[in-house]
């Protein structure tokens, strides 16, 4: 499979939340670059098109979109909120 991504993603496996209209769902960050990053969660048909992805260990917040999803892993995009 030919690599399409930008920036090299960094393995973090570190757990976050998926945040969206006041509902939260734990999620685990497998890894992450400056333009995105892949999560595993419980069940993907859960998870809305658009949200913020928020790191447990700092608290950062990513507001992202769903790229792809395969099986429990969810391929995610950075956005730019203006």
């Amino acid at each position: 499979m030919e690599e399409r991504r930008k920036h090299q993603r960094t393995e973090v496996n570190r757990p976050g939340y998926v945040s969206s209209g006041g509902s939260v769902m734990s999620c685990m960050v497998r890894n992450v670059s400056p333009e995105g990053a892949a999560i595993d969660v419980e069940n993907p048909a859960f998870v809305p098109q658009y949200f913020r992805l928020v790191m447990a260990n700092d608290g950062s917040v990513y507001p992202c979109r769903i790229a792809w999803i395969q099986k429990n892993r969810i391929g995610l995009t950075f956005v730019d909120v203006t």
